[in-house]
């Protein structure tokens, strides 16, 4: 794969990589934050789960997810400083090992056991290299259309995916606000989801993040590989890979639905417990395309772990 082709797909696929449903969910407590994330909390009882969403995404990304799974669990949604409204993080650092730590001091913090994490996009990434930092910390990982290593950047050494990367924040930094804004449309109407009215809907809420916080973490994001740090993972993990036909048909890199599960396999090979299941038709934004199988590959994860 080419420089070239591997930084038109992983700007694209940054572009905008979280925001989803669409109306802020209803808080059942007041939100606090824990280092650099802000916390809601949703129920009592049953299992703790942490739902984490991706690049720009906020807790409305789970409206439909919170409103299920808090009849029975106690559910906390976070939300990565920069992103939906919220100030971001200082400059100092890097801002996934500062959301990762943070992650680990709200579980003690708030002594919440081994919780299940739920991660889109970003948010996935994170919960996964969670698993790996601290194992003892998490009973079990669902991770929606997010990985170890961004698709494609396992095919080039590490000194161009940090190129590359670079290249993604000076683009995404120095875009108009409303050019960030029409980015956001795009990539909803052509990799977020399949329902163009969805997309219209939820395309203005990416943009109540702060850009530049966009393009920090994405840029991160792109940079890194957490396959290594998968090794130490105990806990269960489950990849859902979404999966359109006509997308597949069309698209630069033609794969099957077989071909792209066995890819994302490839991929978390270093954990010990790691499946990939497909949902399909779907795009990147899994929830709003199927809610159904979603919400059902969701909850028999939770039950059977």
């Amino acid at each position: 794969m080419s420089y070239r082709i591997v930084f038109r797909l992983a700007a694209l696929a940054m572009a905008a990589c979280a925001a989803s449903t669409l109306h802020a969910a209803d808080t059942a407590a007041a939100p606090f934050e824990v280092g650099t994330l802000k916390v809601e909390q949703h129920g009592h009882g049953g299992r703790t789960i942490i739902l984490v969403p991706g690049l720009a995404g906020g807790p409305w990304v789970w409206k439909d997810t919170v409103a299920d799974l808090s009849r029975h669990n106690t559910v906390y949604t976070v939300t990565l400083a920069g992103f939906d409204g919220t100030p971001s993080p200082s400059a100092e650092g890097n801002w996934m090992d500062r959301a990762d730590a943070s992650l680990a001091q709200l579980i003690q913090q708030k002594h919440l056991g081994k919780p299940i994490l739920v991660g889109h996009s970003l948010g996935a990434t994170l919960s996964l290299r969670f698993a790996g930092t601290h194992p003892d910390l998490t009973s079990g990982v669902v991770a929606v259309d997010g990985l170890p290593i961004f698709p494609g950047m396992d095919r080039v050494t590490p000194e161009q995916r940090a190129a590359i990367a670079a290249g993604m924040r000076a683009q995404f930094e120095s875009a108009k606000p409303e050019d960030f804004k029409a980015q956001q449309l795009q990539y909803m109407q052509k990799i977020g989801t399949l329902d163009p009215k969805i997309a219209e809907q939820v395309a203005p809420l990416n943009a109540r993040s702060d850009q530049k916080a966009v393009a920090r973490y994405a840029a991160e994001d792109a940079a890194a590989d957490y396959r290594p740090d998968l090794k130490n993972a105990k806990a269960p993990i489950l990849e859902i890979a979404p999966y359109s036909e006509a997308d597949a048909a069309q698209g630069p890199v033609k794969l099957t639905q077989d071909q792209k599960v066995a890819y994302y396999q490839s991929l978390l090979a270093n954990a010990p417990n790691a499946k990939v299941v497909a949902i399909a038709p779907s795009r990147h934004y899994v929830m709003l395309d199927q809610p159904k199988a979603f919400e059902k590959t969701l909850n028999d994860f939770i039950e059977a772990h």
